[in-house]
């Protein structure tokens, strides 16, 4: 099999009412694909609505943006990214879903999504997500009928962190507070601290601080 892993971004562009932009956060794309692209992976791009995906966290400064966003396949690959009924979960190894506010509104709900991570996990595959990414890990179930997360340690953008951009009543829920009440055995440390959890192939970040150790953890576990 080819060695692949399948990246979820967000389709949504809205902070909700705010009227502020918002969509995937570019570092939280770039800083895992540098890593799990230079060990010789594919990686391909799936959103909600499939197309061109809105981005945020523009940052050409980061020299990891700069040559993601420079490198013509990659970018044309995520400027059309694939809806999810063209995706078949058995060509992956791993899912990787990238955060940006905008995932807390169209990850979670997304039962098409949630049914290819399950079936790329049931498959002894890897789930991992950072951010806000961890959104689209809440809904998803399992054959055996348990959440992904439950029982398992977990991390996301915390409460606090929430609260710090001033989101909390904007979001349409907290994301810590939802994996807790799915079973998930949070884990967090100080806001914008660098912290990465692994637990039975399902792989979570905390923030923006955290991508590129996610996509360690990646490359470690898939290495195992």
């Amino acid at each position: 099999m080819k060695k692949k892993i399948l990246f979820v971004v967000t389709s949504h562009d809205k902070k909700g009412n705010t009227g502020e932009d918002t969509g995937y956060y570019l570092g939280e794309v770039s800083h895992p694909w540098e890593v799990l692209h230079k060990a010789g992976y594919e990686i391909d791009f799936v959103s909600p609505k499939g197309g061109t995906p809105p981005v945020d966290g523009f940052d050409l400064k980061d020299p990891v943006n700069k040559e993601f966003w420079e490198n013509k396949e990659y970018k044309n690959k995520i400027d059309h990214s694939l809806q999810p009924s063209q995706v078949n979960p058995n060509h992956y190894s791993a899912i990787f879903y990238a955060g940006g506010h905008g995932a807390m509104w169209d990850f979670a709900d997304n039962t098409e999504l949630a049914d290819i991570a399950s079936k790329v996990y049931e498959n002894g595959g890897i789930v991992a997500a950072v951010c806000h990414g961890p959104a689209g890990l809440v809904n998803i179930k399992l054959n055996n009928g348990k959440y992904l997360v439950d029982g398992k340690k977990i991390n996301a953008f915390t409460n606090e962190e929430e609260a710090e951009v001033q989101l909390t009543n904007v979001v349409p829920f907290l994301l810590e507070d939802q994996l807790k009440e799915r079973g998930a055995q949070f884990e967090k440390s100080e806001r914008w601290q660098n912290h990465v959890v692994s637990d039975h192939r399902v792989i979570t970040g905390q923030n923006p601080q955290s991508a590129k150790s996610v996509g360690e953890a990646i490359l470690k576990e898939l290495n195992q």
